[in-house]
């Protein structure tokens, strides 16, 4: 089973791939984090969670989503049994500690029990971050050499998942390749702290009442429904702390009508199955 959430389609594509291969059951977060998050698990079979870097953290739905997640199992004697996990995060550039930080939070859930993590893999994929001076999607060149480079990753670690080596014992694979970056106990904390409080925001998201065509498409791909609109209807951000700042909203509009604040004016959009526009 994996468990996955994207906003511009870089996850998705990762976590859509490795079913296909594996032959395992997907579930979207945002699809769920309003339920009871409850799911059984067949014997042997493994739990894996896949998601973007944001701000050199775990994004804050799939926090939510680990501490709600309960799992159960068929077998006969569930309280001695723990499940290999994996855990797959993408990023445009580095990662800094994050996945130390999903280990930390995973071990002292109450899944922590159930789940035994064995193996991590980070993907660079195409930049989709566009909220700082600077910050912009990638070229095509350079957007498609990521692509190539992460699918020959991917079905190594595919290959890994199936073969499960380390299983048995503590070592954790893949955990001395992971894109961690430079000082990166600095960017997942003092800096990571820093966009947490500061930059995961919707209210800078507006719209250019002269682009907006009414389409809906803005308000159909959020995540996390921050978006009141639809056919016929200009976005109207609710302002209810939701918002994670993906940029789902932005990256989709076909007339490029959204903007954070002044600081994606001119820049490019950026969503997983078309290439980069860049204006």
């Amino acid at each position: 089973m994996i468990f996955y959430f994207s906003g511009t389609g870089n996850s998705k594509w990762a976590a859509q791939t490795l079913a296909l291969d594996t032959d395992d059951t997907l579930v979207a977060i945002p699809e769920v984090i309003n339920s009871d998050c409850s799911f059984t698990l067949q014997k042997d079979e493994h739990v894996g969670f896949i998601f973007p870097i944001h701000g050199w953290r775990v994004p804050s739905i799939v926090k939510d989503f680990i501490t709600k997640l309960t799992i159960k199992t068929e077998e006969a004697d569930a309280s001695r049994i723990k499940h290999y996990c994996f855990c797959l995060v993408t990023a445009g550039d580095t990662i800094g500690k994050a996945v130390e930080r999903f280990q930390q939070q995973l071990e002292t859930s109450a899944v922590g029990d159930a789940l035994s993590l064995k193996a991590v893999c980070s993907l660079i994929m195409p930049e989709s971050y566009v909220g700082l001076p600077g910050m912009d999607v990638d070229t095509k060149e350079k957007e498609l050499e990521k692509k190539t480079l992460a699918s020959t990753q991917l079905k190594e670690f595919s290959k890994v998942l199936k073969e499960r080596p380390f299983a048995e014992n503590q070592q954790i694979w893949g955990w001395q390749q992971l894109k961690r970056g430079p000082i990166p106990s600095f960017f997942s904390g003092p800096v990571g702290g820093f966009f947490e409080h500061f930059l995961i925001t919707d209210h800078p998201f507006h719209v250019d009442h002269r682009l907006c065509v009414k389409c809906g498409i803005c308000a159909n791909v959020c995540p996390v429904d921050d978006i009141k609109g639809g056919l016929g209807y200009e976005p109207e951000w609710l302002h209810n702390g939701k918002c994670l700042t993906c940029f789902s909203c932005y990256h989709h509009c076909p007339h490029h009508a959204i903007e954070f604040g002044r600081r994606t004016q001119k820049k490019g959009q950026y969503f997983y199955n078309k290439l980069s526009k860049r204006t």
